[in-house]
């Protein structure tokens, strides 16, 4: 009998050995395509000589109001990616939000924090707009992935501190935000620099860790974490690298009692927003977790 029972199990290992693993699939850009039902606007957040800021806005067409969504693209500070994150964007209008995509200064047009005080004047914009935008003014979550993901945490964590609002337009709107998603982004600036040279973030800041330590800090979504901040949540791809800070970010977050989690999604690499089966994946997490929280 115990012959027969080691036979059955080295059999059962060959044949799990011989049946191939699942394979990842493979990634391709989604294309935007405006769903039936809302209309695409563009709205002028604030003209400067270097950029216009603007938001891409997807109203619906039936009378109503909405929670709003804003969007906060990647591509290193150094390219605009709005294209890249319609499709995620359109899928989450279709579940009941209005969303918007924000085109904030890059980094060889304005150093930081000309990008951070972009996206608040995008959220006070918004809020101007309301009526006309169909969206409620205090039911607006942000979300973000790589660089984006960065600046959406930063918007998250820094929600009523007045003075990283900028001197952008709309001054008598607040910034104040009602939860956040960060996707696939680095929340300590300083630990992810402080041994090595990010010729991204040099670019960003103007200057090294070690020039600009104080900036980096400043910077850090981690910083900021306090009582106060709104929910936060995190996505990764199981195929990324680490995302410096994202774990301690989390255990100050649950030491305040604030919502916080993680999912990790599996074969996803950088950037799994802008590809199915992940993009999908990431609509499921941010309509659930945005419908509890706006």
């Amino acid at each position: 009998m115990r012959l027969l029972i080691l036979l059955f199990a080295a059999l059962t290992l060959s044949l799990q050995a011989q049946t191939p693993a699942p394979a990842a699939p493979k990634w391709s850009k989604l294309k935007a395509a405006t769903p039936a039902g809302f209309t695409l606007k563009t709205v002028l957040v604030e003209a400067h000589p270097e950029h216009n800021v603007e938001l891409s806005v997807y109203v619906p067409d039936a009378a109503g109001t909405w929670p709003c969504i804003l969007d906060i693209h990647g591509g290193g500070w150094q390219k605009r990616q709005i294209d890249s994150d319609q499709p995620m964007m359109e899928r989450l209008a279709q579940r009941g939000f209005v969303t918007a995509l924000v085109s904030y200064r890059l980094a060889q047009e304005a150093k930081y924090p000309a990008a951070l005080y972009d996206c608040k004047a995008a959220i006070r914009c918004l809020k101007a707009h309301a009526a006309e935008l169909k969206l409620d003014p205090n039911r607006i979550g942000v979300m973000g992935g790589s660089a984006g993901g960065h600046l959406s945490g930063l918007v998250g964590m820094t929600t009523g501190e007045k003075e990283f609002d900028g001197p952008g337009p709309f001054p008598e709107q607040t910034t104040d935000i009602k939860a956040c998603i960060v996707m696939a982004a680095t929340q300590d600036l300083v630990a992810a620099n402080k041994e090595k040279t990010n010729e991204n973030a040099v670019l960003f800041f103007g200057g090294t860790y070690q020039e600009k330590p104080a900036v980096f800090a400043e910077a850090s979504p981690i910083t900021h974490v306090r009582p106060g901040v709104p929910p936060m949540i995190f996505i990764e791809g199981e195929k990324d690298t680490l995302k410096i800070g994202r774990a301690e970010t989390m255990e100050k977050l649950k030491a305040l009692n604030i919502e916080t989690a993680l999912h990790t999604l599996k074969f996803a690499p950088h950037p799994f927003w802008m590809s199915d089966p992940w993009c999908a994946e990431v609509v499921e997490i941010a309509d659930a977790f945005f419908k509890k929280h706006l």
